[in-house]
C-alpha cells in the first residue's frame, strides 16, 4: 500500500510540474504574441546614424525566430535582405540620417546577397552621406562589402582576409566501399557532378574546368570592385591574395586595405566629429531593425494605388510544405496563381534563391510562372543562387536579372539509388526475401542492385526529364534545343558568363528587376507599392516551424561548425524522391 500512495503521489506531482510548465510556456507565447503584434513607430533625431550590424545569416526574406530559454525571442523576426535595402534606401532619403555605420565582423550572406547590399550602399553614398566601417577582423566576404566605406578602421590588432577563391568538394566513395555500399547513379550531363563524390575520389576534368570558370569570374568581380573601392590596381589586389600579405593590421594600412587602425573609443569619437555631436554627447544610433518602423517625413505621400508583387521562393525545391527556408511546389504555385489572377496587381516578381531540388516539383512551378508570364509583366530576380531547378522554375520570365555573382545554369538531371545490399546482407548479416505478383513488383529496390532492365527504365526517364528541362529554357529563352544542350548538361555559370550565354538578361539585383517590371506595365516610379509574398507567418504558425525542425538544425550549426556543410550536403541526398534537377554540390563562397 505504502509503494501504491508513493508512486500515485509521484505520478500526480510529476503531473502538476507538467501542467505549470505547461502554462508558463502557453503564458509566455500569449504575451510575447501580444507585444509582437503591437504597432510601434519610432522617431528618428536629428544627426543620427543607422548601424548596420549584419550579424546574423541573412536570407531574401526574414524567417522568424523563437529560443525556449527566451519567451521575448517569439516571433522575432531578423531583417531579410529586402528589407535592408529599404532601409538603406530610405536613409538615403531622411534628412535625420547623416550617415551609415557598417558593423561586419560577423557577416554571414552568400557573395551575391553581398553584392546587392553593396550595390545599395553605393547609391546611398550618392546621396552625399558617409559611409564607415569598423571591425576588429573583417573576412573575404566581409572586406568585400567593407570596401565601399568612405572610411575603413580596423582594430589595431586586427586583420584583413584576403586570400582569394577555393572551391573543394569531399568525396564518399571510398567510405562505401569500406561499408560495402554502391551508389547506383542516373544522370544526364558530363558536368552533372553532384554525383561524383558517390562515384570518384577527385573531380573529374569536365568539373574542375567549370568550377574554376565559375570561380574564377566571381573572383574576378569582386578584385574589379574592392580594387575600384580602395583606389587599388586588380594586379595588387591579387598579389596580397597570392601571398597572403595582410596578416597585421599595420600590412592593411601599409598596402592600401585599411584607412587606419582605430579603437572602438576612438571610432566613436570619429562619428561624432562627422555627425557634429558634441563630445560629451552620445551619438544618436538607430539599429537597422529600429529603423524599419522609422517614420521618414520625406516620404510621407498617398499609398500609391498600383502594386507590384514580390514572390520569395528560397531553398531547396520539394513538393511537401517545409520549415523555411524550403520551396514547396504547392504552395508556390498556389501563390503564383493567386498573384496571377489578381487584377489589381500590375506586375509579378519572382526572386528566385534556390540550388534546385525534385525536378518534378520545379515543372509544376514552372506552368505557373508561364501563366503568369502570360498574363501580366514577370521579372526573375536571381539571388546568391538560381540553378538547376532554380534556373527551371525561372526560365519563362520576359526577363531575368542576376548578379554578376550570382551562381546559376546547372541544366541537368539525376538519380541515385543506394545499394546497400553488401553492408546489409554480408556485413550486418540481415537477408530478405520477396514474392511479387509482377515482374517489375519490386522496383525500386536499396536491398539489392538494379537489373540491367530497371535501370533503362530510370535512365529513359532521366532523359525524358532533360528533355523536357531543356525545352522549356529554349522555349523561354527564344533558343534551340540544341543551343540549351550546348551550355547545358549540367554545366554551372557565373551571372558574369550567364549573360554571355543568354541565361540571363541583365545584371542587377531585385530592385533592379523591381524597376523593371514596373516599366514593363507602364507604372512610374513612385506610383507603386510592394507586395510581398508568401504573406508573413503567424507567430504561432512560425512556432510551429521551429517545433518542427529550426531549433534542431541551429544546434547542428553550433555543433558541427564547418564540417555541417557536409551533413546537410548527406542530408539532402538522403531526402532526394524521384529524378533531381539540382546543383553539383553545396556552395559556399567566403
Amino acid at each position: 500500500m505504502k509503494q501504491f500512495f508513493k508512486f500515485t503521489i509521484a505520478s500526480a506531482l510529476g503531473f502538476l510540474i507538467t501542467f505549470f510548465v505547461f502554462i508558463l510556456i502557453l503564458f509566455g507565447i500569449i504575451s510575447s504574441s501580444l507585444s509582437f503584434a503591437e504597432s510601434k513607430t519610432v522617431l528618428v533625431p536629428e544627426k543620427s546614424v543607422l548601424h548596420m550590424k549584419l550579424n546574423y545569416p541573412i536570407n531574401d526574406r526574414g524567417i522568424a525566430q523563437f529560443n525556449f530559454m527566451d519567451f521575448s525571442s517569439f516571433g522575432d523576426k531578423p531583417l531579410g535582405l529586402v528589407d535592408i535595402l529599404e532601409n538603406i534606401d530610405k536613409a538615403g532619403k531622411d534628412d535625420n540620417i547623416e550617415g551609415i555605420f557598417l558593423d561586419i565582423r560577423n557577416l554571414t550572406a552568400g557573395i551575391a546577397t553581398v553584392q546587392e547590399i553593396r550595390d545599395a550602399l553605393l547609391a546611398f553614398k550618392e546621396t552625399g552621406k558617409f559611409v564607415i566601417s569598423y571591425s576588429e577582423g573583417y573576412s573575404q566576404s566581409a572586406y568585400y562589402l567593407a570596401s565601399v566605406s568612405d572610411s575603413l578602421l580596423l582594430h589595431p590588432e586586427g586583420s584583413i582576409m584576403m586570400k582569394g577563391i577555393n572551391a573543394e568538394i569531399m568525396f564518399f566513395v571510398d567510405m562505401l566501399e569500406k561499408l560495402d555500399v554502391e551508389a547506383q547513379i542516373i544522370r544526364h550531363g558530363k558536368y552533372k557532378s553532384a554525383v561524383e563524390p558517390f562515384m570518384m575520389d577527385h573531380m573529374s576534368e569536365a568539373n574542375k574546368e567549370q568550377t574554376l570558370k565559375y570561380v574564377q569570374s566571381i573572383w574576378d568581380d569582386i578584385t574589379k570592385a574592392v580594387a575600384e573601392g580602395r583606389g587599388l590596381s586588380v594586379a595588387k589586389v591579387n598579389e596580397v591574395a597570392d601571398k597572403l600579405l595582410l596578416q597585421t593590421a599595420e600590412d592593411a594600412v601599409t598596402h592600401g586595405f585599411a584607412d587606419v587602425t582605430l579603437y572602438q573609443d576612438e571610432v566613436t569619437d570619429l562619428l561624432k566629429k562627422k555627425t557634429g555631436t558634441s563630445a560629451d554627447d552620445d551619438i544618436s544610433f538607430v539599429s537597422l531593425k529600429d529603423y524599419t518602423d522609422a517614420i521618414v517625413e520625406e516620404l510621407r505621400d498617398e499609398v500609391p494605388k498600383h502594386k507590384i508583387a514580390v514572390v520569395f521562393a528560397e531553398g531547396s525545391i520539394q513538393t511537401e510544405k517545409g520549415p523555411d527556408p524550403v520551396i514547396s511546389s504547392d504552395v508556390l504555385a498556389k501563390q503564383l496563381r493567386k498573384v496571377r489572377k489578381d487584377t489589381t496587381i500590375n506586375a509579378i516578381v519572382l526572386r528566385v534563391n534556390s540550388p534546385g531540388g525534385s525536378a518534378l516539383a520545379s515543372d509544376v512551378i514552372w506552368r505557373e510562372t508561364m501563366l503568369a508570364a502570360e498574363t501580366k509583366p514577370l521579372v526573375v530576380s536571381m539571388g546568391d543562387v538560381a540553378a538547376s531547378g532554380g534556373y527551371y522554375i525561372s526560365c519563362a520570365a520576359d526577363s531575368i536579372f542576376a548578379n554578376p555573382t550570382t551562381i546559376t545554369g546547372s541544366i541537368g538531371v539525376f538519380g541515385v539509388i543506394p545499394n546497400l545490399q553488401g553492408l546489409l546482407t554480408e556485413k550486418i548479416g540481415l537477408d530478405f526475401d520477396n514474392v511479387k505478383t509482377n515482374e517489375n513488383a519490386g522496383f525500386v529496390s536499396v536491398n539489392r542492385p538494379l537489373t540491367a532492365y530497371e535501370e533503362k527504365v530510370l535512365q529513359d526517364g532521366v532523359e525524358e526529364t532533360y528533355e523536357t528541362f531543356t525545352t522549356r529554357v529554349a522555349n523561354g529563352r527564344d533558343m534551340t534545343v540544341d543551343g540549351v544542350d550546348e551550355i547545358g548538361q549540367g554545366r554551372v555559370w557565373s551571372g558574369a558568363d550567364a549573360k554571355n550565354i543568354g541565361l540571363i538578361d541583365a545584371y542587377g539585383g531585385l530592385n533592379d528587376a523591381i524597376a523593371s517590371a514596373a516599366r514593363m506595365a507602364e507604372v512610374k516610379e513612385g506610383e507603386y507599392r510592394l507586395m510581398k509574398y508568401p504573406e508573413a507567418k503567424e507567430p504561432l504558425e512560425a512556432l510551429m516551424d521551429e517545433l518542427t525542425g529550426r531549433e534542431t538544425k541551429a544546434k547542428l550549426k553550433s555543433e558541427l561548425g564547418p564540417f555541417y556543410t557536409y551533413f546537410e550536403y548527406l542530408k539532402d541526398l538522403s531526402e532526394m524522391e524521384g529524378t533531381q534537377a539540382r546543383l553539383p554540390y553545396h556552395i559556399n563562397i567566403q
